[in-house]
């Protein structure tokens, strides 16, 4: 996919997902919180979101619908590394490359770990036991104040 195409179309998270499967094969579970974390970062960091799609607080951590449809078929087991390269703007690509140098070293269990700590998906959750299910939407302006804090080392 082109940087024309992109523009043209607009950037979902079915693109972010493919450039992160382009760099390694991962679980369903890792694509996920990888791509909560691009969206989180790049509302902090470019005050504008990456792509349209959202975010619910499910039990094991933050999951786009879309993209759980799309992958679950896999379980527990490895997507298998995509070869097509994605070309995006700039400053797009410096956040996914920051996520990627922050996160992709940790198991998908890990990742959901650290979403577990954190107030988006936490405030997302209130009121919910620990097992029980939600669609709630994890709120993007916490989502932005949340990593913006984290960055600025409030």
């Amino acid at each position: 996919i082109n940087l024309e195409e992109i523009i043209m179309e607009g950037i979902t998270i079915f693109c972010v997902a493919d450039w992160f499967l382009s760099i390694e094969s991962m679980t369903h579970k890792k694509l996920q919180k990888l791509c909560y974390y691009a969206q989180s970062w790049h509302l902090a960091l470019l005050n504008k979101r990456l792509f349209n799609d959202k975010f619910q607080a499910w039990v094991h951590g933050p999951v786009n619908n879309d993209l759980y449809k799309k992958y679950s078929g896999y379980g527990w087991n490895l997507i298998p590394q995509k070869n097509k390269k994605i070309e995006f703007p700039e400053e797009t690509l410096q956040v996914l490359e920051s996520v990627v140098a922050t996160y992709i070293k940790y198991t998908a269990g890990e990742l959901e770990y650290l979403t577990h700590q954190e107030t988006p998906w936490k405030e997302a959750r209130k009121g919910l036991g620990e097992w029980e299910a939600s669609k709630n939407i994890i709120d993007e302006k916490i989502m932005k104040n949340y990593y913006k804090s984290l960055y600025v080392g409030d």
